[in-house]
């Protein structure tokens, strides 16, 4: 897009006013919440207002429930809109004095038809006058779009004098609502001339239109609103409400700098609608863990162990020894070693956790590594024995006891030493290393772990 393009978007006189407008017959879509996102970020980098209207016309299949996800996803997102919510459910009165206007200037018609596929019954319809007339309009992503509307021809706006189609009570609703930016999906495209032809035949100023490019699964196809990965509802209880922002904003989006994370109040300073590319963006979970891990990182001790505790089980929480102290060991842990909260219960469905209260169960040969024999891991584990039994009990921390084995370990071979003072420890083969867990377990508990195991062999 040539630079007086680029800087078509950029509003010269009034207030910034974009909208999201869902439509409450299904759960609130990734594709819609990004699509508010870019509205959201536009509207409030210039000062404006972001609006949102539930188009709940369609009364067989719209829902309070559907209305309620919506509403509560936009919410956890914190994307706060401006106003009151429109519902076009109760704007009907609206929607038939504009039909009449049409009808009494000429620019549309009541049109007697066969009802579809029931021929011998007959209908009344409201057809809007087609000029018949190429539109150019400058999409602020894709530059200028021409369409020939001849092949439209007098296309139905409404069912009745009182009942309008999808583009006139759009038309209506953003001429009310003071609309002056259109930033919806790229499917929305072949929408536009019809709504611009009304926008004209109504005498109302029209709108900037802006197509976004739709997302993509990872084989390119349109993530449907089917798809697993489409319900906003599904990540609540998975990610941070920042990091799926963060990541959404990426899709179709490039700030053109290295910067992969940012806080909102950064993405609006630095979101430019012109940055938004043509070409559909692929939805990649493995990036959004990736970013979700990066806010992990950052939150503080209190809000991780809170959410770290609604996430551990029964088992766990319930346990005598599991205390305030625990809690913050465990959570520790897991900051750096897990990327959603999905994560913690699956460690702790499969059992992964339990260490931390209960003491293993194994076959005794599993704490002998493969080029050891029985004997020479039972005099290893005596001498591990030996020496943390020598580190007092206020003193006994993972790097006191990385001290007091390590040159042992050094000495005998590491994975000789290391591997069964964990595997007694733990019972598992992937789990922190054995200082940590030692440290968070205590010597009381180390040193019973390590007995046991002693005596298995």
């Amino acid at each position: 897009m040539s630079d007086s393009r680029m800087n078509e978007h950029i509003p010269k006189k009034g207030p910034v006013v974009t909208r999201i407008a869902p439509s409450p017959t299904g759960v609130l879509h990734v594709g819609t919440l990004r699509t508010a996102l870019f509205n959201y970020l536009y509207a409030k980098k210039y000062g404006g207002k972001f609006l949102l209207r539930i188009e709940d016309t369609d009364k067989g299949r719209s829902t309070k429930a559907f209305e309620q996800d919506i509403l509560e996803g936009l919410e956890w997102a914190g994307l706060k809109f401006d106003g009151k919510i429109i519902r076009q459910s109760q704007r009907n009165d609206i929607y038939a004095k504009y039909i009449k206007k049409l009808i009494d200037d000429g620019n549309a018609y009541i049109s007697k038809e066969s009802k579809k596929n029931h021929p011998k019954e007959r209908i009344e319809v409201v057809r809007l006058k087609n000029p018949n007339k190429k539109i150019t309009f400058i999409d602020l992503v894709r530059g200028d779009i021409t369409f020939d509307t001849t092949e439209l021809k007098d296309f139905v706006i409404a069912r009745s004098v009182t009942e309008p189609l999808y583009h006139l009570a759009v038309v209506i609703d953003d001429h009310d609502m003071n609309v002056t930016h259109v930033i919806r999906g790229e499917d929305h495209i072949s929408n536009t001339p019809r709504q611009i032809l009304i926008h004209e035949a109504l005498g109302f100023k029209i709108p900037k239109y802006g197509h976004l490019p739709l997302i993509l699964n990872e084989n390119r196809s349109k993530l449907s609103k089917r798809d697993d990965a489409a319900s906003v509802t599904s990540y609540k209880d998975k990610y941070l409400p920042e990091a799926l922002i963060n990541y959404l904003a990426l899709l179709g989006w490039n700030p053109g700098t290295d910067q992969e994370i940012f806080s909102l109040l950064e993405l609006i300073e630095a979101f430019e609608i012109s940055d938004v590319q043509r070409g559909g963006a692929i939805f990649n979970e493995e990036k959004l863990k990736s970013i979700n891990h990066e806010y992990i990182k950052k939150l503080s001790e209190k809000i991780w162990n809170k959410i770290v505790l609604e996430n551990l089980p029964k088992i766990i929480t319930s346990h005598k020894s599991f205390d305030n102290t625990l809690l913050q060991n465990i959570a520790g842990q897991l900051k750096e070693r897990v990327k959603t909260f999905e994560e913690i219960r699956k460690l702790s469905k499969s059992g992964e956790l339990n260490f931390y209260v209960r003491a293993p169960e194994y076959n005794s040969s599993d704490l002998v590594p493969k080029r050891d024999s029985d004997s020479s891991i039972k005099q290893h584990l005596e001498t591990l024995i030996l020496l943390l039994g020598k580190i007092s009990e206020d003193k006994f921390t993972e790097i006191n006891i990385k001290e007091a084995v390590w040159d042992y370990a050094e000495k005998e071979g590491k994975g000789s030493i290391l591997w069964p003072m964990r595997f007694a420890l733990t019972g598992l083969e992937k789990s922190p290393d054995p200082f940590t867990v030692s440290g968070i377990l205590g010597k009381s508990t180390t040193l019973e772990r390590l007995k046991s195991a002693y005596q298995s062999l």
